[in-house]
């Protein structure tokens, strides 16, 4: 209980329904903590109905985050410290979402090496995965793992638990596990392992496959190959209740220095990155066109638009030390996951935030409204300390 607590403190999240946050339950935490001790220990623990928030998709549309209370939360951990373990050692090496030492980097890596020796690429993407999962086939599936009948008990609860919509109305759930619950990626990975993982292993052994929760890829020698596969899976997806998003599911030809041909799909997009051909240098430095990810135009768009949001020019009140303080652990954290292939064209997006920089600068001193001056001044502000700002530690100056 202990543990499940310091982990969702270090997870931070927002309040639920109750509007109780870590801070409010770290006033008692030992009464709070034996309370939801007392209750799961007994079985008369009953969650509270998850806040429903709207958050948007970055190709348009929104998607509900359930967010359950931090009592919840802790109750979720509990359980999910218990479970994970007995379904970690079945995972495959190629699902990489939401797992122990896992990341959507070595998804775009081990998927980058593929393109480079099979023609062909499955681009999959599952419609709604945590809003259609029928709870008595993956209940079965947990049962399958674990003899602890508190954890079938209190799994059956989380997935019945009924949205409160931002009107307070309950809306109830006969399908699906909450997106935005503690211990919802592991079941949503128990529920795909069975349905797509494990299929591919027994029925496609052949085809090399990278799956991140509802997106996967699919590496096919041919065309035919790759068309049979779609039709497999979409009827077996749909024999589990859920069906492939057709709008962005396709096949793509990776058409490179060695590979010719004329079609129709020559790129794709996958966890945030597009794989397409670019120019790149061999040993000796001579360029030459391969099959490469660089960061997505979706991602380019979602954070020049999250940038735009921040409204620099409406903090003149506020110090470069300040403005810096506040947005680098954000600007770090694009860094990190959008600069570790074809890093130049990450870099283009990054300078808008300069872009947005000038803006203060013009706003907040009078001597320097003309753009060209507001530039100078943060260029030699950026030279004298690059480690101000994230993206100028890494050479991308105003």
């Amino acid at each position: 209980m202990q543990k499940a607590y310091e982990k969702v403190k270090a997870n931070k999240g927002s309040y639920g329904i109750d509007k109780q946050s870590i801070k409010d339950f770290e006033e008692d935490v030992k009464k709070n903590l034996y309370k939801i001790w007392n209750r799961m220990s007994s079985g008369s623990y009953y969650p509270k109905p998850v806040k429903s928030v709207e958050i948007p998709k970055k190709n348009g549309g929104t998607r509900i985050l359930g967010v359950p209370t931090v009592e919840d939360r802790i109750a979720q951990m509990v359980a999910k410290l218990y479970f994970e373990p007995c379904v970690e050692p079945i995972f495959y090496e190629d699902s990489y979402g939401y797992r122990p030492n896992k990341s959507a980097i070595q998804a775009i890596d081990v998927t980058r090496k593929r393109c480079w020796r099979k023609d062909w690429v499955l681009e999959f993407d599952i419609k709604g995965l945590f809003d259609n999962i029928r709870h008595n086939i993956l209940m079965e599936m947990v049962e399958k793992h674990t003899k602890e009948k508190w954890i079938h008990l209190y799994v059956q609860r989380w997935l019945k638990i009924p949205f409160q919509m931002e009107d307070g109305k309950i809306v109830e759930r006969r399908s699906g596990t909450p997106q935005g619950g503690v211990i919802s990626p592991v079941l949503a990975n128990l529920f795909m392992h069975y349905v797509f993982d494990d299929f591919m292993a027994k029925e496609f052994p052949s085809i090399a496959w990278a799956r991140y929760a509802d997106d996967g890829i699919a590496h096919c020698i041919t065309l035919k190959q790759a068309q049979y596969l779609c039709r497999r899976l979409d009827q077996r997806f749909k024999s589990f209740g859920i069906e492939l998003n057709l709008d962005k599911t396709r096949i793509v030809y990776f058409k490179d220095n060695d590979r010719k041909g004329d079609y129709e799909n020559i790129t794709f997009d996958f966890l945030g990155y597009t794989f397409r051909p670019r120019l790149a240098k061999d040993k000796n430095g001579k360029l030459f066109p391969s099959f490469l990810p660089a960061i997505s135009d979706k991602a380019k768009k979602a954070i020049r638009t999250e940038v735009r949001g921040w409204k620099f020019q409406l903090k003149a009140d506020k110090s470069l030390e300040e403005i810096a303080k506040a947005y680098n652990p954000i600007i770090r954290g694009w860094i990190n996951y959008y600069t570790h292939f074809y890093k130049s064209e990450a870099h283009r997006t990054f300078d808008y935030i300069n872009n947005c920089l000038i803006k203060w600068v013009r706003r907040k001193y009078k001597n320097r409204k003309a753009i060209r001056k507001a530039r100078k001044w943060l260029k030699e502000i950026s030279l004298r300390d690059k480690n101000l700002f994230a993206h100028w530690k890494i050479g991308i100056l105003p």
